[in-house]
């Protein structure tokens, strides 16, 4: 026999008049969570109830009804009820739907609170973003949609973003294959197709981070915050049909520029026209360019202009703004520290005189008409100005007059020096060349037709016609070692007095200035720097280091003696005996290679007789003692003065002791290893220095301070260390 199914009683519905009603202790929620009482009572305002509240009757003493009845499961909808009647929106007296579930049912009432929050599935996001959608689609705005589920516009923005996604990542997230905040990442290119492969290359990669998607998904694109999308302004670039990503999920900084053309584009006529616009200043040349490159005005000489003179109404302004520094320095001197208000006042003050102080630079007009300005971005991408630089084509040249006759005295054997013979080019005179990558702004460079007009030979022509040139005169030099030694002077003269030189040389042989980055701040003073530099001025006051035709006949007629020692004084600025930290990866100097260059500037050393002590060197306080441990001190002194004397110090602090070893070693001519020729040293390893010999363990008859002998009896300094 078939067995019956189970009949299910569900607890009768009834309207319950408000004031009826009251709330159960059995109600499980006791933690706030989800959507405030507040908005929940305007939702219910707008729309009515959802959903009935589950109540119970409650019962007196004798298990009667009361005709109250109370609230297990409902808890919420009926505090928001409860706001709407204390707003006076609501009567006391309105019957609220209800279902009453029957006093004496076997169900508990926590059961029933518990069952009603548990039971409940949270919708899939993704739901909720196409039913913002659906109704924006049936005609509801953000704002509307925002009001009616109480978040923000910003928010429903968001949410319908989402659905922009291609169908297929949509498919993807709505089976938990990606997260919610992946799926975010993807709405900021909103291309489907490049969507897609994206989400093809990074799912079974191991970095599949939001961050990774959004970085792909942008990487043609350029940051508003780009220094060129700063200089032009997203404003004109979206303005001239440029397209602007935008991130709603996260900080983007203003965004993507999604057409680098066009903003180069830009970028490049903006720069156009505010170097147009500085040739009414009256420049030879303006180059433009995005980007600088390192070193753009190597081998350029800098115009020294004159700062602009403040008018009178600046002048005036200047000195109000110094007055009221001056003022709330002098209120303020006795505290500790200025109020916030006062420094952020002075901080304004200061901001202001100094851009009344930045003054515009005035140059000499002569200088302008040969100089030119490179015009560029700056980093934060501001306009940045560069005026004022001259090229060695364009300086002044101080020329022999050439005169009829014989051309030997024409060119400076007593024909008269003439006046300059810069003129302005024809360009300079019929106004300023604004260029960009070195070729004309506007210039067409493409070719030309022939027209039989003689042109330039084709340059991999010229290349391979000097190519036999250059082997040819190796060939000659290596059989004529006059020339050689003057055309290795006169490169090294210009390598070493030339501080910006911008001319080649057909030698690639030169001297490279080492820069001592570690020094001590007593090296520019000391008596080989003094003696070098007198030695560099005599040459320099000599040479005439304006033209190189002009230097090489000088060096040409100079006596042997004097060749060797320009010689001599150019490659001196090349030695490098400095220890470096080695690099083990490959930069900078290698340990083989720092151990080849001492081993060979011992060699130099022991040709010129270095000693260290004759070029001035001595063990102070600043310079060597207060830098190395006590040990170190200790043993300075006994290698000078002996071991008696070493003792003498050993129960000082360091300072009085590096103190009382500086002057016990003035004069002894003690050196540390590094200092030291190993061609001096003693067999045993040691230096020869004053205090050594077959006494050396016994401290010499020395002039001790007071505190060293105060506590000795009868100041008997030398007895005492003997015992």
């Amino acid at each position: 026999m078939a067995k019956l199914a189970q009949s299910i009683t569900l607890s009768p519905s009834r309207d319950i008049p408000f004031d009826k009603l009251v709330l159960s202790q059995s109600n499980v929620r006791r933690i706030k969570a989800g959507v405030s009482v507040e908005e929940l009572a305007e939702d219910v305002a707008r729309r009515g109830l959802l959903q009935g509240l589950n109540v119970r009757p409650v019962l007196d003493a004798d298990g009667v009804e009361t005709g109250t009845f109370e609230i297990p499961a409902g808890g919420r909808r009926f505090q928001a009820l409860s706001l709407l009647v204390k707003q006076k929106r609501l009567a006391k007296t309105a019957p609220i739907p209800c279902i009453v579930r029957d006093a004496a049912s076997e169900i508990l009432a926590e059961d029933d609170s518990l069952a009603e929050n548990m039971q409940r599935v949270a919708l899939h996001p993704l739901d909720q973003f196409r039913a913002f959608q659906a109704l924006r689609e049936k005609g509801q705005g953000e704002e509307a949609i925002a009001a009616a589920f109480f978040v923000t516009p910003q928010i429903v923005k968001q949410r319908l973003k989402l659905t922009t996604v291609a169908p297929a990542l949509l498919d993807v997230y709505a089976e938990d294959g990606m997260t919610l905040e992946q799926l975010m990442a993807f709405t900021v290119k909103p291309d489907h197709a490049r969507q897609e492969q994206v989400w093809d290359a990074v799912k079974n990669s191991w970095n599949k981070e939001p961050y990774a998607i959004r970085r792909m998904l942008t990487e043609t694109s350029v940051r508003a915050s780009d220094r060129r999308a700063v200089f032009v302004g997203v404003d004109a670039y979206e303005a001239a049909g440029g397209v602007v990503l935008r991130d709603l999920f996260q900080g983007d900084d203003g965004g993507w520029l999604e057409d680098p053309a066009l903003l180069d584009r830009l970028v490049s006529e903006k720069l156009q026209a505010e170097a147009e616009a500085l040739t009414s200043e009256g420049w030879k040349w303006i180059e433009v360019a995005t980007d600088l490159p390192y070193g753009y005005s190597h081998g350029l000489r800098r115009l020294a202009g004159d700062p602009a003179p403040m008018t009178d109404e600046e002048s005036a302004a200047h000195a109000t703004l110094l007055a009221e520094y001056r003022a709330l320095e002098e209120e303020y001197s006795g505290e500790d520290e200025y109020p916030e208000e006062i420094d952020a006042r002075l901080g304004q003050l200061e901001m202001a005189m100094e851009a009344l102080e930045q003054r515009p630079l005035i140059y000499d007009q002569a200088e302008v008409a040969r100089a030119g300005v490179f015009v560029s971005l700056d980093r934060d991408g501001s306009l940045a100005v560069y005026r004022g630089y001259v090229r060695p084509e364009d300086e002044p040249r101080e020329e022999t007059a050439v005169q009829d006759g014989d051309g030997a005295d024409a060119m400076g054997q007593g024909g008269d020096v003439g006046v300059s013979s810069w003129k302005p080019s024809a360009t300079s005179a019929g106004g300023t060349v604004i260029t960009s990558g070195g070729q004309p702004i506007g210039a067409d460079l493409s070719d030309e037709d022939d027209d039989g007009a003689l042109k330039p030979l084709p340059e991999r022509l010229v290349m391979e016609l000097t190519a036999h040139r250059t082997l040819a005169l190796r060939e000659a030099i290596g059989r004529s070692p006059d020339v050689a030694l003057t055309l290795l002077l006169l490169k090294l003269v210009t390598d070493t007095f030339r501080t910006s030189s911008a001319t080649g040389s057909c030698l690639e042989a030169s001297v490279r200035h080492v820069y001592m980055s570690a020094q001590a701040p007593d090296l520019k003073d000391s008596v080989v720097a003094k003696l070098v530099d007198e030695r560099h001025a005599a040459w320099e006051a000599d040479l005439p280091l304006g033209d190189d035709a002009a230097l090489w006949d000088y060096l040409t007629v100079l006596d042997q003696g004097s060749r060797l020692a320009l010689l001599a004084h150019c490659l001196s600025f090349g030695i490098n005996a400095l220890h470096e930290k080695v690099n083990p990866y490959g930069a900078g100097i290698s340990a083989s290679g720092l151990t080849r260059r001492l081993v060979h500037a011992d060699l130099v050393a022991r040709a010129v007789d270095l000693d260290m002590v004759e070029a001035g060197w001595e063990p102070t306080v600043d310079g060597y003692l207060n830098r190395v441990p006590k040990a170190r001190i200790l043993e300075a002194v006994r290698e000078a003065k002996g071991e008696g004397t070493a003792q003498l110090l050993d129960h000082l602090k360091k300072g009085e002791m590096a103190t009382e070893a500086e002057r016990l070693l003035k004069g002894s001519g003690w050196l540390p290893e590094v200092l030291r020729r190993a061609d001096l040293a003693a067999g045993d390893g040691e230096p020869i220095v004053e205090g050594q010999g077959e006494d050396a363990g016994e401290p010499e008859d020395v002039d001790l301070p007071a505190f060293l002998t105060a506590d000795l009896p009868n100041g008997d300094a030398s007895m005492m260390a003997a015992e």
